[in-house]
């Protein structure tokens, strides 16, 4: 049996899920633990998360049991010096050779394993792009929970599909944080999105932009034209997984280094969709041009300093 945590915001959540998918797909027997979710944990959580895959009308999946867990987790003195081993050998962050933690971008040898408990945030594509049209299945958007905005949204998106439209994903607000600028700051800047809006617009002048970002004070300062913009603020809190509905509706998606926009853009099924993300994830990952178009086939890359790569 594989285990795989579930742990982050919805995006990371998303991601873990469509790993565990993709491992069903390949014949290993596969179930979800969603312990980091549970109060001991997220009481020492500078930003505490909840459980939302849940959101997602009928998704299924397994939830280990504790005794599952434990009997992978758990070490004897044998597993112990052998976890040891293996970590001065380079083959795990843990010391436990049962627990199986990502540490670089892509594991290829990650379809290998069986009997061990996975921890990460695998958010590289190539994981899971051929299970994706069944992922876009899968992901079942719930309705609004204010029925008035629950047609709003439904109004925009059928508009949405009709014209030249981008969504523009702008993640402020916690990356700004002395805590998170240096690792995520400065990738998704503005020359990045002027670029990735300029490459729309050469191709259709008509092009409809619809901003979604946490910060709408700085939306309104810098996006106020009606004519080119539309600022979506209504869909908050729980509600704010109706963000990704009307994404995947676009006819083109322009990312932020957040998962949260990778998903809009994944679960776009508009064969016209054209999909763009930052070159870079983190500043702290190395992000070579010719590997990522690998793992992220069909998507335009550009760099923080506007150039398409």
């Amino acid at each position: 049996m594989i285990i795989l945590q579930i742990a982050g915001g919805l995006g990371n959540q998303m991601q873990q899920y469509a790993l565990y998918r993709k491992l069903l797909k390949c014949g290993k027997t596969v179930k979800l633990d969603l312990s980091w979710f549970g109060p001991e944990v997220q009481k020492n959580m500078l930003a505490p998360r909840e459980f939302e895959l849940s959101l997602f009308k009928d998704l299924p999946y397994e939830i280990c049991t504790k005794e599952e867990k434990e009997a992978l987790v758990k070490q004897s003195l044998f597993n112990k010096v052998l976890g040891k081993l293996s970590q001065k050998l380079g083959r795990s962050d843990s010391s436990n050779p049962k627990v199986f933690v990502e540490k670089k971008m892509y594991h290829e040898e990650i379809f290998d394993l069986d009997d061990v408990y996975i921890t990460g945030y695998f958010a590289c594509q190539y994981y899971y792009d051929d299970v994706m049209g069944e992922l876009q299945d899968l992901f079942v958007f719930p309705p609004h929970s204010i029925p008035e905005l629950d047609q709003r949204n439904a109004v925009l998106a059928a508009r949405m599909e009709k014209e030249n439209s981008v969504s523009v994903h702008i993640r402020r607000g916690d990356y700004l944080s002395p805590e998170n600028v240096e690792i995520l700051g400065n990738i998704a800047s503005e020359e990045y999105y002027e670029s990735a809006m300029n490459y729309f617009l050469q191709k259709n002048p008509d092009t409809h932009f619809y901003i979604f970002t946490s910060d709408h004070e700085y939306a309104r300062e810098h996006y106020s034209d009606e004519m080119r913009y539309t600022i979506i603020d209504w869909n908050t809190g729980k509600n704010s997984i109706q963000d990704l509905m009307l994404m995947s509706h676009c006819k083109g998606n322009i990312c932020a280094n957040s998962t949260f926009s990778f998903w809009g853009a994944r679960l776009n099924k508009r064969p016209d969709r054209e999909l763009v993300r930052t070159l870079k994830m983190r500043n702290n990952q190395e992000a070579l041009p010719e590997v990522m178009h690998k793992y992220w086939k069909n998507w335009i890359l550009i760099d923080e300093n506007g150039v398409i790569v």
